[in-house]
């Protein structure tokens, strides 16, 4: 009896082994995407229907968003899309989109408010999840992993199996994508998910396999989300679609044994892969730029998203973890620092010994610039993204509460106030004694009379959406004239009593206009590696060139001083051109992200320019070129 009793007990054994799947039970995650909710449109609908469905889904285990949950950022869209999330029975984990941080009034600060933060870590079944926020915040450029955000992942002990869940691809489309990739390979990264394109492709980021998932909205056809199964080595990847009250999964469309990544990419003495396809380092020793020397150059603990205050022996700027410094210009030693409650996206104004700058916290600030001491703050609806103008003792700044300000420079008390404003402001405005010139995001570019800030004319682009709206452009005057350069791709020329348009360049320009020293030439750099020259008096065109920059978004600034036209990029590079015929002089890379506003000035046997790029590099140059 106990043979035959061994022998039943191992048929049942084998028979309950064949039974049984060879691997353990998967995990099971929705996962939804570039919902880009706006309250009136079809995507409330889409998102809603969405939400419902995964409530009738009874074996997942948690529910992902991977980015674009807003359509613009605003702090009411989030809150609404929170309250719509809130309804999903299962636990829910959200990284922030380009959307929900390039177009935020609030400086990114709303979504960490509300969702508690713009990362995640969390393990489940054996797998290590985690999630963080993509970029670009507030600046236009491609996406650039934020210097904090890639301090915590740096900070992730290695050895376990890890899922990263981005809203943007790991590739080019991400200025530090090389760097964002090594770290993951570094930790044990097995698979990566991200959305930003809508539909469903299958990734590969030098080994690392990832996909990117379709969005909720319908478009045209139905609404609909992924569903994700993990198991210990394997993955797969199906869409679902809602049709009214009923779900539909669809066959996996796709699957991957995942093992783990050895790092295998070559990279320079720059820390670039060989592969970059961008302007390299090695720029800065072609003929021309052999001239520009590096006077001093550091790398801060935080990113930086504004230009810089100077006087002749100091420079002042801010981060946007909240600090401001003052650094001398000597050497680039940090003489003090003062820490603040918001993010700081705001270049600041230095006048009469004070420095003046917003803050995301919702204040806007008067420092003693010396000492660094406060002098006074003064109180708006919501945050001030704004960069301040001072002119004859006033500070004339936009904020994000429907207020443009003005303040006395001495003491911070309101000189005048014009509302409602449209939309956000995140630019510096346009000041002379005849008029303040701003754009907001909502499609409208004001000019207020700066002495009693009545309105004196409102301007408006044809094309309705937000996402044209004249409000990243600093506005140059000359001859009567605004000119703006919008994200239509058109530089305008506006007449400056009336707001009327005079003329239209199409496809010259993208949010980035500069003027000459005299004020007789106005430049603009087209999306697409051209940099035009505008006669101011009368709108002939003097020369336009290939900048073999390549595609390039940056809303920075043009800069021109002496006979050089200094171009910024979204990649890192100042490209000096002449500003007679727009030859091309120098070029010089300081880091692979984005140049904020620049300072340039004369010194004895040449020029300074003094930049900073959005991964916290901060750097003085000499540019010693006859």
């Amino acid at each position: 009896m106990k043979s035959i009793s061994r022998f039943m007990s191992s048929v049942l054994l084998w028979l309950a082994a064949t039974a049984m799947p060879a691997q353990e039970k998967p995990v099971r995650i929705a996962f939804m995407t570039d919902l880009h909710y706006s309250a009136g449109s079809k995507s409330v609908e889409d998102l809603r229907l969405c939400v419902k469905d995964i409530n009738t889904i009874d074996n997942l285990d948690f529910v992902l968003v991977g980015g674009d949950l807003t359509d613009f950022g605003t702090d009411e869209e989030l809150a609404a899309v929170k309250s719509i999330l809130d309804s999903l029975r299962l636990d829910y984990y959200v990284v922030a989109g380009n959307h929900d941080a390039k177009w935020s009034e609030s400086g990114c600060d709303t979504f960490k408010k509300v969702f508690g933060d713009d990362h995640f870590d969390f393990t489940f079944g054996g797998w290590r999840f985690i999630g963080c926020n993509s970029g670009p915040d507030m600046r236009m450029a491609p996406a650039l992993l934020p210097k904090e955000t890639m301090d915590w992942l740096g900070e992730l002990e290695p050895g376990r199996k890890t899922i990263f869940v981005n809203h943007y691809p790991q590739d080019t489309s991400v200025l530090n994508y090389f760097d964002v990739t090594r770290e993951l390979k570094r930790i044990g990264t097995r698979f990566l998910i991200g959305g930003h394109w809508h539909n469903n492709y299958s990734m590969e980021y030098d080994g690392l396999p990832g996909v990117l998932c379709r969005s909720t909205l319908s478009a045209g056809k139905s609404p609909g989300y992924s569903l994700i199964k993990v198991w210990d080595d394997s993955v797969t990847v199906s869409e679902r679609r809602v049709y009214g009250s009923t779900g539909v999964t669809f066959e996996p469309w796709y699957s991957k044994t995942l093992t783990e990544v050895e790092d295998a990419v070559a990279y320079d003495s720059d820390g670039l892969p060989e592969d970059y396809p961008w302007m390299r380092y090695d720029v800065n020793a072609d003929a021309g730029s052999k001239g520009v020397k590096e006077v001093w150059k550091f790398s801060e603990n935080s990113n930086i998203a504004a230009g810089f205050a100077r006087d002749k022996n100091s420079a002042w700027y801010a981060t946007t973890s909240g600090d401001v410094r003052r650094v001398s210009l000597k050497d680039g030693n940090r003489i003090w620092t003062r820490s603040f409650g918001g993010r700081i996206f705001s270049t600041p104004a230095l006048s009469d010994g004070t420095l003046v700058f917003g803050c995301a916290d919702g204040f806007i600030y008067a420092l003693d610039a010396g000492r660094g001491d406060l002098k006074w703050k003064r109180k708006a609806g919501k945050s001030v993204l704004g960069s301040p103008v001072v002119m004859d003792g006033k500070v004339f700044i936009g904020s994000s509460d429907g207020v443009f300000r003005a303040l006395s420079l001495k003491d911070g008390t309101t000189l005048w106030e014009f509302a409602p404003v449209e939309g956000f402001v995140e630019c510096r405005p346009y000041a002379d004694r005849e008029q303040v010139v701003f754009g907001t995001w909502a499609n409208r570019l004001y000019s207020l009379d700066p002495e009693d800030g009545s309105l004196q004319w409102e301007w408006k682009p044809e094309k309705s959406s937000r996402m044209y709206s004249p409000a990243a452009v600093w506005p140059v005057k000359s001859h009567g004239k605004i000119f703006i350069a919008v994200p239509d791709r058109c530089l305008y020329a506006l007449d400056a009593r009336t707001g009327k348009e005079v003329k239209r360049f199409e496809k010259a320009a993208r949010e980035s206009v500069g003027i000459s020293p005299d004020g007789n030439t106005v430049y603009c750099k087209s999306m697409w590696h051209t940099l035009t020259a505008i006669d101011a008096a009368s709108l002939e065109i003097k020369w336009r060139v290939e900048t073999g920059t390549g595609y390039d978004i940056s809303p920075t600034s043009i800069a021109a001083f002496g006979n050089e036209v200094l171009m910024p990029t979204d990649k890192g590079n100042i490209v000096s051109f002449g500003s007679a015929d727009g030859e091309r002089l120098w070029a010089r890379k300081l880091s692979p992200a984005l140049v904020n506003p620049m300072e340039v000035w004369s010194g004895r046997g040449g020029k300074y320019i003094l930049a900073s790029t959005m991964d916290g590099t901060v750097a003085l140059l000499f540019d010693g070129n006859k």
